[in-house]
């Protein structure tokens, strides 16, 4: 006989509900259906989180947010960096991530590296050129320490600028 994929699951909130199980192994159906069987279903477990804890990390976030966004303002005007280009949206998230990139590799390479500031200044000037939001806000995984070379690979006159492919 089959294993069965449609399981009639009794949470714990005294709720029963099919659940389809057709998407795991055949052999993984029964313990999932069991570990299901200790939670509240789907709508019970909406309905008793906890409202003011989401608002609460919410408004911090938000708090969080500005603060960043104060001083990556600050830092933009200290350091006589060009306002970014791109939609609204980017605009904000784009300059923090300047902000935190060019912060990093500064103590990263000049603070706690071997680079001395006047190579630097070079860096930072390269930095200056770059006023896509969206350049800044892909490179915010990036170590650190490689964004000479990001930047070096993004002013380079001499690179296509259309699709060869096409």
């Amino acid at each position: 006989m089959p294993i069965p994929t449609l399981w009639k699951i009794d949470h714990a909130c005294g709720h029963t509900l099919p659940r389809d199980l057709s998407d795991r192994p055949a052999d993984r159906r029964a313990g999932f259906a069991r570990w299901l069987s200790g939670r509240y279903c789907t709508e019970c477990w909406k309905a008793s989180r906890d409202d003011s804890r989401v608002a609460d990390t919410q408004a911090w976030l938000e708090g969080k947010r500005k603060e960043e966004q104060e001083a990556a303002d600050t830092w933009a005007r200290q350091y006589e960096m060009p306002p970014l280009e791109g939609p609204a949206k980017a605009l904000g998230w784009g300059s923090r991530c300047r902000h935190q990139l060019v912060t990093a590799a500064y103590r990263s390479l000049v603070a706690e590296g071997v680079m001395e500031e006047t190579g630097w200044s070079e860096i930072e000037e390269q930095a200056r050129t770059i006023t896509r939001a969206g350049w800044w806000i892909d490179q915010r995984d990036c170590d650190s320490a490689d964004l000479p070379e990001l930047l070096a690979a993004a002013t380079d006159t001499d690179r296509p600028t259309e699709n060869p492919y096409l």
